[in-house]
């Protein structure tokens, strides 16, 4: 431990010397553009966590961990998982031991872990770190960082039109009435990520729907069990009639359950903890990144900066329809959409679908840019970072950040 602070403090001085002196910035290198693959028996590979395997969205990602080792052939001993990582020095420490453990590859998976990702990044050029959800690999000057994630709105959207059929079934069995057609989303943060996704659940929705409204209520955690649970409950008294969510534990399907009320969960199927009120659940393949990521480092080939997928490479999908709660007919429109998307021909974010303030999105440019989101018809979500960009406050939700 103390030789890795040692070894960090020579990074960061070095940093700064080179500040001072103004000279040319020297970039980490990148093994994989020589050309020169890494056999197969001797890769080893490293995976820091946020949660375990009892939260949703690290199981998503330990999933697709074994999905690439069964894929490519590995052994169990060369894949070195650490889990429950917080997003702080703790983080530093598990990629600076795992790189000293022999990895030449390391994953972490948590928005507030590539600070300290790009510290280790930059301290070992010889190892390939891959970053999900993050922003910074682009800008870092580190050819040996990534950022990962998946088109995870276009699962969301999906996922909101099983929520929108299932709101008419509702409104024609006279459950509720059109102008009482209001869901609710527990989010964790009012982060670009959070934000696209329960825009883009809301638009699957109104769809099919179109006198949906919804409110958003953040736990500004990740993953609460207890807050997530508390949040639901607290929009389903505030008369939501649908949840969904952005937070990580099965919280906000229990709550439901005793409520009887139906959901949308996220990650993994929540039909265990929500048996008669869970309809399916917005989801991603991770393995799909983790097979390509690691057949780079077998290959010699160079792992792109960002990488994003969708519905068209298997990266995004929604868990199994719950046929006992969904409304009739789900399972053909749920195919004939994710077959729109997958084609092109089906855009998540159309600005004809959608108002700001009353009046239709024509441009939108954001931190600075000149980069235009806005062109052809809809918002451009994912295709010049990995990391989703949507940050708009669209008309039909209300965000309740308090």
């Amino acid at each position: 431990m103390e030789e890795r602070r040692m070894k960090k403090a020579l990074a960061i001085g070095l940093a700064a010397a080179m500040a001072v002196t103004m000279t040319a910035p020297v970039y980490a290198s990148d093994d994989s553009e020589s050309g020169k693959g890494i056999a197969k028996e001797d890769l080893k590979i490293g995976a820091i966590y946020i949660g375990d395997e009892n939260e949703g969205y690290t199981a998503a990602h330990m999933a697709g961990i074994d999905e690439m080792q069964e894929a490519l052939g590995l052994d169990d001993s060369q894949v070195i998982e650490k889990t429950l990582i917080g997003e702080d020095e703790g983080c530093y420490d598990a990629a600076a031991d795992l790189a000293d453990q022999g990895c030449q590859i390391i994953f972490a998976n948590s928005f507030g872990h590539e600070t300290y990702i790009l510290e280790a990044a930059g301290e070992y050029p010889d190892v390939q770190f891959c970053h999900a959800t993050g922003t910074q690999a682009a800008s870092s000057g580190l050819s040996n960082m990534h950022n990962y994630f998946t088109n995870i709105y276009e699962a969301r959207y999906v996922s909101g039109v099983v929520a929108g059929l299932k709101l008419n079934q509702m409104i024609e069995d006279g459950t509720i009435t059109e102008d009482n057609c209001k869901m609710g989303y527990v989010g964790a943060f009012p982060y670009a990520e959070v934000i696209s996704g329960y825009t883009s659940f809301y638009l699957g929705a109104k769809s099919v729907c179109p006198s949906v409204t919804m409110e958003v209520k953040y736990t500004n955690s990740w993953a609460s069990f207890d807050l997530e649970k508390e949040c639901a409950d607290a929009l389903i008294s505030d008369g939501c009639v649908l949840i969904s969510q952005h937070a990580d534990t099965t919280g906000a399907p229990t709550a439901c359950e005793a409520a009887g009320v139906p959901c949308v969960g996220y990650n993994i199927d929540m039909t265990s903890v929500a048996p008669n009120t869970a309809l399916t659940s917005a989801s991603m393949d991770w393995g799909v990144y983790y097979t390509y990521a690691v057949q780079c480092m077998l290959d010699g080939t160079a792992i792109d900066t960002d990488w994003c997928k969708g519905f068209s490479d298997g990266a995004d999908k929604i868990t199994p329809l719950n046929e006992k709660v969904v409304a009739e007919g789900t399972d053909e429109k749920v195919k004939e959409v994710e077959d729109a998307l997958a084609d092109g021909s089906l855009h998540v974010f159309d600005t004809s679908t959608f108002t700001v303030d009353g009046k239709e999105l024509t441009t939108y440019k954001k931190d600075g840019s000149d980069t235009e989101y806005v062109s052809d018809g809809y918002f451009h979500e994912s295709e010049y970072g990995s990391a989703p960009a949507f940050d708009v406050a669209i008309d039909g939700i209300t965000s309740i950040t308090e």
